[in-house]
């Protein structure tokens, strides 16, 4: 049965409320390698957590609506153009609040196809169907997509390397959250790590496998494969022996900083695997 209007509308702030906790949760997480958390800005000068967290409230807005545009809509183009229209509205708005800084222009694209296909499923919880979805809805054209004046520095490493990028790691239905961050994050909350050691497993599962544009566009190849090896080294030592992991963790960080490496795609993509794992982990309130 459709929901009242009154209870689309709570519906949708809760979704909103979500994807703005799960932004908060990733930036907040500490230590992070290369990354902005509450111990140090990782390989960013012009980022801080304050601005992380300004930032993702005030997109609130922006998945508030996704959400109420989504509910039970068909997932063709034009829903793919309604919400394409309102993400670039929360780019504005997220610029506007960051003075120019692209803090979550990624995560905006992520969690606002993920929004919106769970608005679509609106009475089902299952992350599986949620991520199909969202790579349907991601698989049609946006026809008023505006025509970049310049390159971004993801679509110049893509053609450079000759990789997949964010819209194809939608397209697909999210692979590596599905493959790689809800696995990790669920068999460290039933192994009784606690949320942090979790959430930190699923991010280093992510860095261990995703042709992550950040690294590549600062430090090439050679870069992310280091990044990789070091980040599934430091997986595999955190389900053994805590005081080796501790050393190879310590060892990554270094890495990063000392490149100026951000693995920010990963980032967003452990934002997006925490709104899908609030469910996923049965009977657990986060």
């Amino acid at each position: 049965m459709a929901m009242l209007r009154h209870d689309i509308e709570g519906f949708a702030k809760s979704l909103a409320s979500r994807a703005v906790w799960a932004l908060t949760e990733e930036a907040r997480l500490t230590p992070k390698p290369g990354l902005v958390d509450a111990r140090s800005s990782g390989a960013h000068s012009d980022m801080s957590l304050k601005l992380m967290m300004n930032s993702a409230e005030a997109l609130r807005g922006t998945f508030e609506e996704i959400a109420s545009v989504s509910y039970l809509h068909s997932p063709n183009q034009e829903l793919r153009e309604k919400i394409a229209r309102i993400g670039r509205e929360g780019e504005r708005r997220m610029y506007t609040v960051t003075k120019g800084v692209n803090t979550h222009k990624g995560a905006i694209w992520a969690l606002g196809l993920l929004t919106s296909a769970r608005a679509v499923c609106a009475d089902e919880t299952d992350s599986e169907r949620v991520l199909r979805l969202a790579g349907v809805i991601a698989s049609f054209e946006d026809r008023y997509c505006p025509a970049e004046e310049k390159e971004t520095n993801g679509q110049i490493v893509k053609r450079k390397f000759n990789i997949s990028g964010a819209y194809e790691e939608a397209q697909q239905g999210f692979p590596h959250i599905r493959n790689e961050a809800l696995p990790a994050l669920l068999s460290a909350r039933r192994a009784g790590k606690n949320e942090q050691e979790a959430r930190l497993e699923a991010l280093l599962a992510l860095m261990a496998a995703v042709d992550d544009t950040c690294i590549l566009h600062r430090g090439g190849n050679a870069a992310l494969t280091t990044v990789k090896e070091l980040a599934a080294s430091c997986l595999r030592a955190a389900r053994g022996n805590m005081e080796e992991f501790t050393e190879k963790f310590t060892r990554l960080s270094d890495y990063c900083s000392s490149r100026r490496l951000s693995p920010g795609g990963s980032a967003d993509l452990l934002a997006a695997a925490l709104f899908l794992g609030v469910e996923d982990e049965r009977g657990r309130e986060l």
